[in-house]
């Protein structure tokens, strides 16, 4: 059983564990100002992910003290610019945020959640100049390749302007994590396999997957109720998962094998809300399965590639 975990290879890397912390930038995303739309894409629920406002050092002592009591002394970070899109704004502003964010020594490594699509010229210098003191990751929401699923999330760009960002990312020094949801409407457990094994191709260093969850007040939710987002069962999840792991490059780095909402606003799966569960059944199907990452590549090539 075999599968590139993020937290092996930064313990190898640094010596120690190496814990998130999630910021606030305060940027907001060109699917939501008007610039491509005000809704969002279909599953965001407007609210951003999980990090509080204000000064990022004062974020950044708020969220060492809530993983203290397992981090303790030595341990290193990252600062995680987790919600909405943070290469969004004056390049100045997003200067002072990723400085300051990158300051303390203990901070290693700098995470920033973006859209391909959001990364112009003078952010691309500045993801540079950063990536030359500290390891940089740039998280990318693709989420899919396949345009009609594209089309249903609202995603608001086209698959070219993802492969262009990975190799403008590459060409600065910045590691690429790029974001892929599975159980979309329509889509088959082969079509998810085509997206990360696409995903691999492309050079990403990274993958965070998904489980699509429907969370109260989103888009999606509404869809739900009128019975056109199909519920995936943990079993399918788990078979799909484990399909598209095969397909991904031994080297690529598993950051997540499924991601949750929060709890008081989830509407399905409900299992999903279950984290501790879920990841024992991860990991107990992939021991029974003796899953192997990179298993079924062929070296057959992806279109584009």
């Amino acid at each position: 059983m075999y599968w590139n975990r993020l937290n092996d290879v930064l313990r190898t890397r640094y010596g120690t564990k190496v814990y998130k912390l999630a910021l606030s930038s305060g940027c907001s995303c060109p699917n939501r100002d008007g610039t491509l739309g005000t809704r969002g894409c279909i599953f965001c629920d407007g609210a951003g992910a999980f990090a509080a406002a204000g000064e990022i050092s004062r974020q950044l002592e708020d969220a060492k003290a809530r993983v203290a009591a397992k981090a303790g002394p030595g341990a290193k970070y990252i600062a995680y610019f987790q919600s909405f899109t943070n290469t969004y704004g004056p390049v100045e502003r997003l200067r002072k945020l990723y400085r300051e964010a990158m300051a303390p020594e203990d901070v290693v490594i700098l995470s920033v959640a973006t859209r391909p699509d959001c990364l112009p010229q003078p952010v691309l210098e500045l993801l540079a100049e950063c990536a030359a003191e500290k390891e940089v990751w740039v998280e990318l929401g693709l989420q899919t390749i396949h345009p009609a699923s594209a089309a249903y999330l609202r995603r608001g760009y086209d698959l070219e302007v993802y492969d262009r960002a990975v190799e403008q990312l590459h060409q600065i020094g910045a590691q690429v994590v790029v974001h892929q949801i599975l159980g979309l409407p329509g889509e088959t457990e082969e079509m998810m396999a085509e997206t990360a094994r696409y995903i691999g191709c492309s050079g990403a260093d990274g993958v965070k997957f998904h489980l699509l969850h429907v969370l109260r007040g989103t888009d999606l939710a509404e869809e739900l109720q009128a019975g056109r987002v199909p519920v995936m069962e943990l079993e399918t999840y788990l078979h799909a998962l484990e399909a598209c792991l095969r397909v991904l490059p031994r080297e690529v780095v598993i950051h997540r094998l499924t991601g949750d909402g929060a709890k008081r606003d989830l509407l399905a799966p409900m299992w999903s809300g279950d984290k501790k569960r879920v990841l024992n059944a991860i990991h107990q199907t992939f021991l029974r399965d003796d899953l192997e990452q990179g298993s079924a590549l062929t070296g057959e090539a992806v279109p584009g590639f």
